[in-house]
């Protein structure tokens, strides 16, 4: 990568661009390079190394990341002011990297889970309050109200009680794509081993019925799963004192549960960066795939999704892919973003965002490069749609936007029951039920945010650490949170706002 005394980052022999290490004032020499900085480059951001001609290809990891808008000289700031996003063929090359398989540990690791009674392993033991329509998120937030402060001192293996809670679930048609996004994201949010228990409440007239849920979700009531609605009950009071009423009677045996050893095998990591910058694809995300690829050695799954953020390298995936099947439902929903941009008006460069841009970042096609890095090396097994469940073990893709929360609500209704964040720029996410690990792209950042942030990632460019290293340490630190330590956002009880499923189709 580089040295630590050197002011530049160089990622591949063909790029024609280096990253600043630190911030480099104009008229600073940089010696690996061989040329003299004629603009002032803040670090994360590049520098051109040779004279790129105007339509030339801006290269960075190897690959292409634009095309300069205008000449460009060495030494000059490469940036949005001089780079644009244009045309160029991928050879998406379907399997030619996927290998005859992964070889697994002898030994996996262990973390202590909980085993439900259905063998099911969970991270966590908290009591979910759903909404099925945004009329009863009200009701579920004053029930899990009641059990705030002290009111669970009594049951000190319950993590608390949740209001899952969201916008929509009515003024929409009652079949087609969004019906079918948002009860599958409910009903796996339902169904998550991370709830002993869960509390279902609508209103009683929405279209997303309670009664669809159960029969599309594949969910029975129970002793653990209840449902009420508020027209029923007999409106807000009688909705809140029935639905404490129910919780207060689960808690007892919710109590009950003991961690266990396990296998690591049972872990479903969701992999999610957000507020990137240029260091992104340096340091943390790269670490996380070194991760990742350790989880998948020992048995477990990892989940890469923000399809806007691996447009422009997909055909690193598809090389992977075990089939040329899998590889094609891939690119199936890479056709169908750009197609649902169009129809609203958008396209898959609007992103980077602002902040990403400020981190260094020019174009979606540098964004992705550094994003897909998450997803380590190992075969990709499955492509799955929104909020589907992972079934498969090894390395999956799930469809999802690039909006962080949107993003990880998907992948925790599929059964993530673990995620690592990476962020440049300072992501304050939290998620209940699943804990989420946030990692560092730089030390900076990390130090001026070290109460949201679980591991700096930046010592790989400041000390002698080795990316594979510091994919051991996340590993580490994933069966520890896996077996009940806290993360950062827990410990700000971060978690409940978060969850926001994906809304498509015509609000009516």
């Amino acid at each position: 990568m580089t040295a630590r005394n050197q002011l530049t980052i160089r990622l591949h022999n063909s790029d024609n661009v280096v990253v600043a290490h630190k911030n480099i004032p104009a008229g600073t020499e940089i010696p690996e390079e061989k040329i003299i900085c004629r603009d002032a480059i803040s670090f994360g951001h590049k520098v051109a190394v040779t004279g790129i001609k105007k339509g030339e290809a801006v290269k960075k990891y190897g690959q292409i990341i634009g095309f300069a808008a205008q000449a460009i000289q060495p030494g000059e700031h490469v940036h949005t002011h001089n780079v644009s996003m244009g045309d160029f063929d991928r050879d998406y090359a379907f399997c030619a990297d996927a290998t005859p398989g992964v070889e697994l540990v002898a030994e996996p690791a262990v973390f202590n889970g909980i085993v439900r009674p259905d063998g099911r392993v969970a991270t966590r033991n908290y009591i979910g309050v759903i909404s099925s329509v945004n009329c009863s998120a009200s009701v579920c937030r004053y029930i899990a109200d009641a059990f705030r402060g002290d009111a669970l001192k009594d049951f000190p293996n319950v993590d608390g009680v949740v209001p899952i809670i969201h916008g929509t679930g009515c003024g929409m048609a009652g079949q087609g794509e969004s019906f079918a996004y948002l009860l599958n994201t409910l009903a796996g949010y339902a169904r998550h081993p991370n709830f002993a228990g869960v509390l279902l409440i609508g209103l009683g007239c929405e279209v997303m019925q309670t009664g669809s849920l159960l029969e599309g979700g594949g969910i029975k009531d129970g002793p653990f799963f209840h449902t009420m609605t508020i027209q029923e009950t007999g409106g807000i009071r009688a909705a809140v004192d029935r639905g404490a009423e129910i919780i207060r009677d689960m808690l007892p045996v919710v109590n009950r549960v003991e961690r266990q050893p396990v296998s690591a095998g049972h872990l479903i990591l969701g992999l999610q960066c957000g507020g990137s910058d240029g260091y992104s694809g340096i340091t943390a995300n790269p670490a996380l795939g070194a991760a990742a690829d350790l989880l998948v050695r020992h048995g477990g799954t990892a989940v890469l999704g923000e399809t806007p953020e691996v447009y422009g390298a997909e055909h690193l995936l598809t090389r992977r892919a075990v089939s040329r099947q899998v590889g094609e439902k891939l690119i199936e929903r890479i056709r169908w973003w750009e197609d649902y941009t169009a129809r609203n008006g958008g396209k898959m460069d609007n992103n980077p965002s602002p902040g990403n841009k400020a981190g260094g970042l020019t174009t979606i096609l540098e964004k992705s490069l550094g994003a897909v890095a998450k997803g380590g090396s190992t075969n990709l097994v499955d492509v799955l749609e929104y909020a589907r469940s992972i079934t498969a073990k090894g390395f999956v893709f799930m469809d999802t936007p690039g909006y962080d929360p949107v993003s990880l609500t998907g992948m925790v209704a599929g059964g993530a029951n673990i995620i690592c964040f990476t962020t440049g720029r300072g992501s304050v996410y939290g998620c209940r039920p699943v804990p989420s690990i946030k990692l560092a792209t730089n030390t900076e950042m990390y130090n001026r945010m070290a109460e949201d942030m679980d591991i700096n990632c930046g010592v790989a460019l400041d000390a002698d650490t080795g990316i594979e290293e510091l994919g051991e340490q996340i590993f580490r630190v994933m069966l520890e949170t896996a077996s009940g330590r806290k993360t950062k956002s827990e410990t700000f009880g971060m978690g409940d706002n978060e969850f926001i499923p994906w809304q498509l189709g015509a609000v009516m």
